[in-house]
């Protein structure tokens, strides 16, 4: 396994190789991970068939903010021609012509983007629970207006009133429990509050009209990933894509959101193989 930088003065990200294999994947992680944790299984699996960078996007492992350091405002997004002109780069120097791609979770919304302009390349794109195929409600209004986004900021800071609200929501059967469980995981510290907050902001202009690039896809195949007790992506959140694709190229799997990767993983294999 290799960690690697790359990227010019203003655009950079690091990335861990993995693998040998003969065709390429670039994977995206979820929240809060790194490019190694999300995708270990992937090595373990696929690395005969595959050659993969899995990347460590912004404000995430050895990844900092979208100009390489550890500064950051509500202005810092990341857009999709910014996107595209990084992974131009990296193709370019890694002379990578053909590609597979990979994503969870949060992910999604960068194998969207990455979908949306290089399809022509793209042989498979395997889509586990991605985030950026329906908006929830909750993400608008926490990162679209200014106001808001003050305040989610402040409840970020202030973890006990929201887990509080969340256990009464929990009561009344507004939420699930394995929801809270999560929430608590991911603000069990400063600096994971930190990251959710920049993600969530900086990721906001990564949006996605899902038939349209379904339509311009130039022979590339995407297969979706979702957890049958996955509680914090359900299959209604990507009906707009499932509704789209061939039977075999969606699968419902007993999993949840934590174990998905790993479940999607022995499928790719039996696709790739």
């Amino acid at each position: 396994m290799e960690l690697i930088f790359f990227g010019s003065l203003l655009m950079n990200l690091h990335y861990h190789r993995l693998g040998h294999g003969p065709k390429i994947l670039l994977t995206f992680h979820g929240i809060g991970q790194t490019g190694l944790t999300c995708f270990k299984s992937f090595s373990e699996l696929l690395g005969d068939h595959y050659t993969i960078y899995a990347f460590d996007l912004f404000f995430h492992g050895q990844s900092k903010g979208l100009h390489g350091n550890d500064d950051f405002s509500d202005q810092d997004i990341v857009t999709k021609t910014f996107w595209s002109k990084l992974i131009s780069e990296f193709l370019e120097e890694n002379q990578i012509d053909r590609f597979d791609i990979a994503a969870f979770s949060m992910g999604g919304r960068f194998a969207l983007a990455t979908l949306e302009e290089f399809s022509p390349k793209i042989d498979n794109a395997f889509l586990i629970a991605p985030d950026g195929v329906s908006e929830h409600p909750l993400y608008t209004l926490a990162s679209r207006f200014w106001p808001t986004r003050k305040l989610f900021h402040w409840v970020l800071q202030n973890p006990d009133i929201l887990i509080k609200s969340a256990l009464l929501f929990e009561k009344v059967g507004l939420i699930h429990k394995s929801l809270i469980r999560f929430t608590q995981f991911m603000l069990a510290d400063p600096q994971q509050q930190e990251i959710i907050y920049r993600s969530w902001l900086a990721f906001r202009m990564l949006k996605f009209d899902i038939s349209a690039i379904y339509k311009k896809l130039d022979g590339t195949k995407v297969y979706l990933f979702i957890g049958k007790y996955d509680k914090l992506l359900k299959a209604k959140d990507v009906k707009k894509l499932s509704v789209l694709l061939p039977e075999e190229q969606y699968f419902l799997l007993p999993a949840g959101h934590g174990n998905l990767v790993e479940k999607a993983a022995d499928i790719i294999l039996q696709i790739v193989s």
